[in-house]
């Protein structure tokens, strides 16, 4: 099995049994703010391309590249898709032009074509956009985890399938904490210390957990190459600084008695079956690691060659005939009404201010306590964002549905908090789905033991609450009508899946029915809660992201 590096957090694998290319990122993301660093762009990615299979692993920009899937990648290839609560990752690859696909269920082990794979794929609101995932693979002599962004609790389920050859972690930063804080230099430099730390750590403890003959930190850093952003780059000596290098992790990690770590640059291959697995590379990694002239100098070498794709898109982002407040009001509210356990979670105000140095700021208010989307008018607030008019804008003509994996990711804001910090206000911004929002409230119903057991009344049926494709509130979105064939059937409108409630089977799908019975007979694995109302309202740290 041969490894070859292309940048970030893609690889090509050969193995026995066809070639998997995974993650394939080239052009910027989030507004411009990052590349790949090492550059990648000049690999030949047309003969990259021609694999048999691809894996996507979640919808983060760094990691899906519409652009480059559908200039470069061979359309014959067969997606490995994770299990994900959503469809949208399917849907995404298949506008690129994709139509072949392998979704095993997440931890099973399959086989194609003499190819083992597993996925493990984190389907709570806190991982990626709704969604994170790893893949391990076998070609009956070796075995490989791409582990890439995703931080499950164990690596378990991998080790049990033997002893790991490659091991593919993320080591460096993949957030906007603590950079974008209003805060003095001294507290950002002691918080981003902290957070170096303890992504570091975090990597050394799955790679101790796995125990991998030989470990590739990958999925990161990114480079910076905008001349506001260009602070970020960790070219100035700065220990607190959180997008470190490869070979400053590596590093590190020989100075904790490991040397089973491989750098893998674009270009770069390493062949499992050579003995200690040398790395060959495409780059001398010297003319970028040499020292911090040298780093920079590459650097300003790829600015030039790179920054204009940023400048000819910048130009299009202002979209002046936008009423901001009025658009947001529109999209936000219907959400923060059905924003049950997120808008408890925030239990306030998030002022966000959009600023225009020649066309005025809009200065907006998002009430989690209300439900609404108003003016700020000077009210107390503990959350406060500012941002370029314009970005908002892009982000509203483009009705972006994760503000995570665009503005924030972006690094192009700043942002104030009274308290620690809040992941229910994040969530938010990447939930900007009916979809989406309802799976995270679902999701967090179903950590409460009552409100996963809880039932509901409609029409003579009692059920659990919750939809058991996506965990859609049916007190809102269930409508039952009689059949010929079924008898009584629900369906939930919110993806059309249909129960037939004599006995509670899905018609739309396998293994998901339905807890349900007619009224005043007991609900299969339900607790005696009994929610009468038809079609009525019912009442983690940044350092770690």
């Amino acid at each position: 099995m041969r490894i070859t590096g292309l940048g970030h957090a893609s690889v090509l694998i050969e193995t026995a049994h066809g070639t998997v290319l995974t993650d394939p990122w080239v052009n910027p993301a989030y507004f411009g703010s990052w590349f790949p660093f090492p550059d990648n762009s000049q690999l030949d990615w047309d003969a990259i391309g021609q694999v048999d299979y691809l894996f996507v692993s979640h919808l983060h920009r760094d990691h899906f590249d519409p652009a480059q899937l559908r200039k470069h990648i061979s359309k014959r290839a067969t997606v490995l898709l994770p299990e994900y609560p959503t469809t949208e990752l399917e849907d995404a690859l298949r506008e690129c032009g994709f139509t072949t696909f392998v979704a095993p269920r997440t931890e099973e082990p399959v086989t194609v074509d003499g190819l083992e794979i597993m996925i493990q794929a984190l389907t709570s609101p806190t991982d990626g956009p709704i969604g994170d995932s790893s893949l391990w693979l076998s070609d009956g002599r070796y075995r490989v985890l791409n582990q890439n962004d995703a931080r499950p609790s164990e690596l378990s389920a991998f080790r049990e399938l033997g002893p790991v050859d490659g091991h593919l972690v993320q080591f460096s930063g993949a957030i906007w904490f603590p950079m974008v804080y209003e805060l003095p230099a001294r507290a950002k430099q002691a918080m981003g210390l902290a957070k170096r730390e303890r992504q570091f750590d975090r990597t050394l403890r799955y790679i101790e957990e796995l125990g991998a003959a030989y470990v590739f930190p990958t999925a990161g850093p990114p480079c910076f190459l905008d001349e506001e952003l260009w602070g970020f780059n960790d070219i100035f000596g700065d220990e607190s600084n959180i997008f470190p290098d490869q070979v400053v992790y590596l590093d590190w990690l020989r100075e904790r008695g490991h040397d089973e770590g491989r750098l893998l640059l674009p270009g770069s291959v390493v062949d499992l079956a050579e003995p200690k697995a040398p790395e060959r590379h495409a780059i001398d990694p010297a003319s970028i690691y040499a020292s911090s002239d040298t780093k920079t100098a590459y650097l300003r070498a790829m600015q030039a060659r790179r920054l204009p794709e940023v400048d000819a898109l910048r130009a299009s982002w202002a979209h002046p005939e936008l009423d901001v407040l009025a658009e947001l009001a529109e999209w936000f509210t219907p959400l923060l009404e059905e924003a049950d356990h997120i808008a408890a979670g925030v239990d306030g105000g998030v002022r966000f201010t959009f600023e225009d140095a020649e066309r005025g700021d809009v200065d907006v208010l998002i009430d989690f306590v209300a439900r609404e989307v108003r003016a700020y008018a000077g009210e107390k607030v503990r959350y406060r964002f500012r941002t370029r008019r314009a970005y908002v804008e892009q982000l509203i003509a483009e009705h972006e549905i994760d503000w995570s994996n665009s503005l924030f990711l972006s690094c192009r804001f700043s942002a104030q908090r009274i308290g620690p910090y809040n992941e229910f206000v994040y969530i938010f911004f990447k939930c900007l789905s009916e979809e989406r929002l309802n799976y995270a409230e679902g999701w967090f119903a179903e950590q409460n033991a009552s409100e996963a057991a809880e039932t509901i009344t409609l029409d003579g049926w009692e059920m659990q609450r919750r939809c058991p494709h996506l965990k859609a509130d049916l007190t809102r979105f269930a409508s039952i009508e009689d059949t010929p064939n079924d008898g009584a059937v629900l369906t939930c409108q919110m993806h059309g899946w249909k129960w037939r409630l004599a006995d509670g089977k899905c018609l739309t799908s396998v293994g998901h029915d339905l807890r349900c019975a007619p009224a005043g007979q007991p609900v299969p694995g339900a607790e005696p809660v009994v929610h009468q109302d038809h079609r009525g309202q019912h009442e983690m740290s940044e350092l770690d992201d």
